[in-house]
This record gives C-alpha cells, sequence and structure tokens, in this order.
C-alpha cells in the first residue's frame, strides 16, 4: 500500500504482554524472576523493527515504522468501573507473574528507546484511541495499532488507521483495515460498541441483551445501524421486545465498550515519538540482564 509514506506504530502493552504470557513456557531469570512475557514482547518487538525484517505472507508491512510509542493500563480503577462497579469484576487478579512482567515491561521499552504513556482512570485503549484522534490526519501517514485483543478494531478507518493482531500464537500477526472488519463482523468498526452492547463481552462482564447472538446482533445493526436508531425505529422486527425490555443494559454496555478518544495525553507533537532504529548495545545489555541469549544472536 505505497499511499503513505511513513507508518505510525501504536503498542498495546498490556494485551501484549497477557498474549505473551499465555503464548510462552513461563522462563525465568537467572534470579528466579518471570520472564516468559518480557521474552515474548521482545521477540514480537524484534521482529518488527529488525532492520531486515521483510513484508510477509500475510501482507503485514516489511516497512519499519517511522514513530512508535506504548501505551499501558494502570492499576487504578477506571471511569468504566464508576460507570459500572460490576465492569470486569469477575475476572480472577492478574497473577503476580504478569503484574511484575508489565512493571518491567516498562524498562524493556525504555531498553529499545520506547516512549510509554499511561494515565490512571483509563484503560490503554483509551490512550489509543485518542492518539489516533490527535494524529489520524496526518495524510501521508498510515496508523497501525498493534493489539492481542479485537476490542480495539472500533478504531478502523479504511486503510488509515489499521489493527495488526495475533492469528496464533505470537509469530503470525494479521492486519485489518475496514474492509477485514466487515468481513469478519459484517458491520463496521464504529458500529463494534453496538454489538457488543447487543451481544456483550463475557471477559469483561459487559452484559449485553441476553438471548440476542452474534448473528441475530449483526442482522439488526446491518439493517437499522446503531441500538438507539433500532429502538426507535424496529418495532416490527421479532427480536424487538428482548432488546426494548433490557435497553439500559444494552446501552450501558455499549457505552462501556467504547473507546474514549478525548483522554488528557501529553504528546504534543509526533515528532516527540521518532523511531531512530534499534539501539543494538542498549537492547543487548538488557537482554544480558534477563538471560535472553537468543535474543542477542537474533538483534545481532
Amino acid at each position: 500500500n505505497n499511499k503513505f509514506m511513513k507508518t505510525f506504530l501504536l503498542i498495546d502493552s498490556n494485551a501484549l504482554i497477557h498474549r505473551c504470557f499465555h503464548a510462552l513456557p513461563p522462563f525465568t531469570t537467572k534470579d528466579g524472576k518471570p520472564s516468559g512475557a518480557l521474552y515474548g514482547l521482545s521477540s514480537v518487538l524484534i521482529r518488527i523493527l529488525h532492520p531486515d525484517k521483510k513484508t510477509d505472507s500475510n501482507g503485514v508491512s516489511g516497512k519499519l515504522p517511522d514513530y512508535i510509542v506504548a501505551f499501558f493500563d494502570r492499576p487504578e480503577p477506571t471511569f468504566r468501573k464508576e460507570m459500572y462497579n460490576e465492569y470486569k469484576i469477575h475476572r480472577p487478579k492478574a497473577p503476580d507473574e504478569i503484574v511484575s512482567q508489565i512493571i518491567e515491561a516498562h524498562n524493556l521499552f525504555e531498553a529499545f528507546d520506547i516512549k510509554t504513556y499511561e494515565i490512571p482512570g483509563f484503560e490503554g485503549d483509551d490512550l489509543i484511541g485518542t492518539a489516533v484522534e490527535k494524529f489520524k490526519n496526518i495524510s501521508d501517514t498510515q496508523i497501525i495499532i498493534l493489539t492481542g485483543d479485537a476490542d480495539i478494531l472500533q478504531l478502523v478507518e479504511n486503510d488509515k488507521v489499521v489493527v495488526e493482531t495475533f492469528k496464533k500464537g505470537i509469530s503470525d500477526t494479521i492486519i485489518y483495515n475496514e474492509e477485514g472488519v466487515k468481513n469478519k463482523y459484517g458491520l463496521l468498526p464504529k458500529q463494534l460498541p453496538d454489538y457488543k452492547g447487543l451481544v456483550g463481552d463475557q471477559s469483561d462482564n459487559i452484559k449485553g441483551v441476553a438471548g440476542v447472538g452474534p448473528k441475530t446482533a449483526s442482522q439488526i445493526l446491518q439493517k437499522y445501524e446503531t441500538i438507539e436508531n433500532f429502538l426507535q425505529n424496529g418495532q416490527k422486527e421479532k427480536s424487538y421486545q428482548k432488546v426494548f425490555e433490557q435497553q439500559e443494559s444494552a446501552r450501558l454496555s455499549k457505552k462501556l465498550s467504547e473507546i474514549k478518544r478525548d483522554v488528557p495525553l501529553e504528546i504534543q507533537t509526533i515528532e516527540k515519538l521518532k523511531y531512530e532504529g534499534l539501539p543494538k548495545e542498549k537492547i543487548a545489555a538488557y537482554f544480558e540482564n534477563l538471560g535472553f541469549q537468543s535474543l542477542i544472536k537474533r538483534i545481532n
């Protein structure tokens, strides 16, 4: 895709670390600290940032990013929790082995010269949504969001804002543009919060509408575009009664699923995030500490 001269890579760190944690065996460092997720994250970063990167069979670009930034969740409760106390409530507390690696990942990004941002009260997704909103109008630059999480597909816009996520494990990625999202859900990216409003999301304890599954939800939204429009004009449909009776849940579920695009994110200019290439010595020293010998070979 040649119409973009430059690419801006946004990393959804928590989703990526979770993905790597579950995909890899539980390695530990010499002094017994868990390091499997850090190993996976490093491996993904090297694949994306290695100067000899090639375009792969999934059409994932062989071009190196021109700008790059990583976003983290914070441990404090978010505004979603204030809106709905049950949000994510049944999720088991993240095991210490993940938490310690999320904390350490800040140092890992530092070793790669990648700036990180996080804001109490918001999820990393909201920071990504805000960065997309802020920078998507730079005409020659494509935004690529790297994540392990399908929620973020709502931010996709034609080929301008795309999502790179994993097919299986952590070695195969696939890129979704607007066409890709339409093929997967039969819906536009911006309709995905409505879709969740109807179908719910078990992993976040978002209820949706009981008795409305993916197929019905897609049909409703293909015809009526939004939940609100369906409630106003869908009286003849056989699923109407269900949605009408549970409309409070539907509206709240939609709202909880919407990624914010206006959090107070202090990135004045994209130039601050310019990617200058892998600082090989710095990374090698950092890997040495963690005992990642095979990765040192890969960067060299």
